[in-house]
């Protein structure tokens, strides 16, 4: 968990959030981590603004990252509201990060942005399930998900929720996602493999480290097969080839 706390206009959701930590973790009585338990971590307790500089500077892997983030989103979940604070708290750096990244170049979004990824990583830190693994990055899925949906209509680069018709208005139902992409992995636009990867991850839970693990693949070759394959099918409604009446191309079974 590797970034820095980057500056941000006052009274955003994010700086609010810090402003919170701040004040509990002060002394005389701040907040205390028990570390113990977690593998790799220094065998002692520790306020939680020692442990998020700790994350902040030491590189740990997810193995130890797991443990930690079940620890602490345990005790969000069954400790109170100080510790939701305490662990949103030990999360901020990399919060911020993101939505500096979302909103970069779209100054005016920026509070927006904050209060979407705090509120995606919170509705994350009560509902995620913590026994699978790679939950610190479950997690902060989550809250990119839900800060880019706020400048979702100003991405073309890739397959958005609500697909451009450029020029023509595709036939209803052409807005479902699955259902474009099925239509075009059908048409022979896209393979099947391509469409589930989209689905998966842009729809779904799947993390693309998951799934480049399972496949013996990297993460960053599954990205670049997924642009790919949204810049088609987004080509393709743009053209309203995906609306309308399908028909299969020859040799395919409709039935199928």
């Amino acid at each position: 968990m590797v970034t820095s706390i980057r500056s941000r206009t006052t009274g955003t959701a994010l700086t609010s959030a810090e402003k919170a930590f701040a004040l509990l973790t002060c002394e005389p009585a701040p907040l205390v981590f028990d570390a113990r338990p977690v593998p790799g971590l220094p065998n002692t307790t520790m306020p939680l603004d020692r442990l998020r500089t700790l994350l902040m500077y030491e590189q740990y892997d997810s193995d130890t990252t797991d443990v930690l983030w079940r620890q602490l989103a345990r005790h969000a979940r069954e400790w109170g509201p100080a510790w939701v604070v305490g662990a949103i708290g030990v999360a901020l750096p990399a919060l911020t990060h993101l939505a500096a990244k979302i909103s970069s170049g779209q100054p005016r979004l920026a509070d927006d942005v904050d209060s979407e990824v705090l509120a995606g990583f919170l509705a994350a830190l009560r509902t995620t399930d913590l026994d699978k693994p790679r939950l610190w990055l479950r997690m902060c899925w989550t809250a990119w998900r839900a800060g880019a949906a706020v400048v979702k209509d100003q991405e073309g680069e890739e397959l958005p929720l609500d697909l451009p018709s450029g020029s023509r208005t595709p036939r209803m139902p052409y807005g479902h996602p699955d259902l474009l992409l099925g239509r075009a992995a059908a048409a022979g636009l896209i393979t099947g493999e391509a469409a589930e990867l989209i689905s998966a991850t842009r729809f779904g839970d799947a993390l693309i480290e998951q799934l480049a693990a399972e496949q013996g693949t990297t993460a960053s070759a599954l990205r670049m097969r997924r642009r790919r394959a949204e810049r088609v099918v987004a080509a393709a409604v743009t053209r309203g080839d995906l609306s309308g009446p399908f028909r299969f191309p020859a040799g395919v079974d409709e039935a199928a």
